[in-house]
C-alpha cells in the first residue's frame, strides 16, 4: 500500500507497506522495528505477535508512549493478554491492527503531535 505525504513537519512517517517491509522517508526496513515520530529503534526482535510477552513491555514504555500502535503484520493478530495488560496498567492505550492501518494511524497520530509508538511485526527473512 503506497502512503504519500509532501509535507512531514519533522516527525519520521511511513510511505509504503509492503507484505515483507515498510519504507520510512529515507529507507526501506525488512526487519521489525519500533517507531516514535523522532527515531526508528530498528531489529526489533519480534517476528509474531504471538511471540510478544510481558518482557517486551519495558521496551516500549522506554519510550515515553501515550499509544501504542501494534502492526502485527499483514493481517490483525492479537498478542498474549500479559503484553497488553502491561501497557493497559502504565496507563498507556494500545490498539492493534494489521500494518497497513497500523502505518495510517501512526502517520495521522504523529501528524497530530501525539507522543504514539507503532511497533511493526515484519516476517523473519
Amino acid at each position: 500500500m503506497e502512503l504519500s505525504l509532501d509535507n512531514t513537519e519533522g516527525y519520521l512517517l511511513v510511505r509504503r507497506t509492503a507484505a515483507h517491509s515498510i519504507t520510512l522517508l529515507d529507507r526501506e526496513l525488512t526487519a521489525s522495528f519500533l517507531l516514535t515520530p523522532d527515531r526508528v529503534v530498528e531489529n526489533w526482535p519480534v517476528d509474531t505477535a504471538n511471540a510478544l510477552n510481558a518482557g517486551y513491555v519495558d521496551a516500549l514504555l522506554a519510550l515515553q508512549p501515550e499509544l501504542v500502535i501494534l502492526g502485527s503484520g499483514e493481517r490483525q493478530i492479537f498478542p498474549a493478554a500479559e503484553f497488553m495488560a502491561g501497557l493497559l496498567r502504565a496507563g498507556v492505550g494500545i490498539e492493534v491492527m494489521d500494518n497497513a492501518a497500523a502505518a495510517r494511524t501512526y502517520n495521522l497520530l504523529a501528524s497530530e503531535g501525539r507522543r504514539v509508538v507503532a511497533g511493526f511485526i515484519l516476517p523473519a527473512a
